[in-house]
């Protein structure tokens, strides 16, 4: 993801502005596959109770192989363990092969699963956005479908302004 002023940025501090479990909380973004250690040295840099950490941010989250899974879900863990809140922002090719893990069994762990739909405004008042399964019948017991209208509710928008207030940590 091309975003202005975190060129070759490995972390950066701000506050979590999405509708998740976390809003509001002092958060440390993760971007790419860092070690505990390095993490670590990024956390004792905050002048602030850091209660969040954002794994995956600027659409980093891009596992290629078992051990590439294995590796991110060690350092989550990891921080669930200390008692962190630990987002993973998961782009939808990934949703699949995520659960082959149990972060999902931490009370802690906020998986995001990121959809992204170009031009959004421009469908009109009929679309609809469907939750199917891999399959018929395959892994969920039917599907999900929700008006696109009623899904795009203003108390979970998210305005790009409120994503510039981050403190990258060199």
């Amino acid at each position: 993801m091309d975003r202005p002023g975190h060129n070759n940025a490995e972390f950066f501090f701000g506050r979590e502005v999405e509708h998740t479990p976390a809003l509001d909380q002092h958060t440390l973004f993760v971007i790419g596959y860092q070690s505990v250690e390095s993490i670590e040295q990024a956390l004792a840099q905050s002048t602030q109770d850091t209660q969040h950490i954002f794994f995956g941010a600027n659409d980093s989250y891009r596992p290629k192989t078992n051990p590439d899974y294995v590796g991110w879900e060690n350092v989550i863990q990891t921080f669930l363990g200390r008692g962190y809140w630990c987002s993973l922002d998961i782009p939808f090719q990934y949703v699949e092969e995520f659960h082959e893990g149990g972060l999902c069994e931490h009370d802690r762990f906020i998986p995001i699963i990121k959809i992204p739909i170009p031009y959004i405004k421009l469908w009109n008042y009929n679309t609809c956005i469907k939750i199917d399964d891999k399959d018929f019948a395959a892994t969920n017991p039917g599907v999900w479908v929700h008006n696109l209208h009623d899904v795009l509710d203003r108390e979970k928008f998210t305005d790009w302004s409120k994503y510039d207030k981050d403190l990258v940590v060199s």
